[in-house]
């Protein structure tokens, strides 16, 4: 199974598990993800997708959106798809 690598971290909000992922390629509800990072290796679907708190089904390349996590992130963490 290939991975792709589908963007980066940016920025972890704690109280709410909510990872920022500036994107590298599309993301949609549904995708299957792989966090890889120093401390952090885990994977999930995605469930939940923002931009500017609306809520969305599918983002692209370039944009910022924010995921609901099961597990922390960090900061440079990576993001692929499964």
């Amino acid at each position: 199974m290939s991975e792709k690598k589908m963007g980066t971290i940016t920025h972890f909000f704690d109280k709410i598990s909510v990872g920022i992922i500036k994107l590298d390629g599309v993301l949609k509800i549904g995708d299957k993800v792989k966090f890889q990072g120093s401390k952090t290796n885990f994977e999930q679907e995605i469930t939940e997708m923002q931009i500017e708190h609306e809520k969305i089904e599918e983002a692209k390349k370039g944009q910022e959106v924010g995921i609901k996590v099961n597990e922390e992130v960090r900061e440079g963490d990576e993001v692929f798809l499964l």
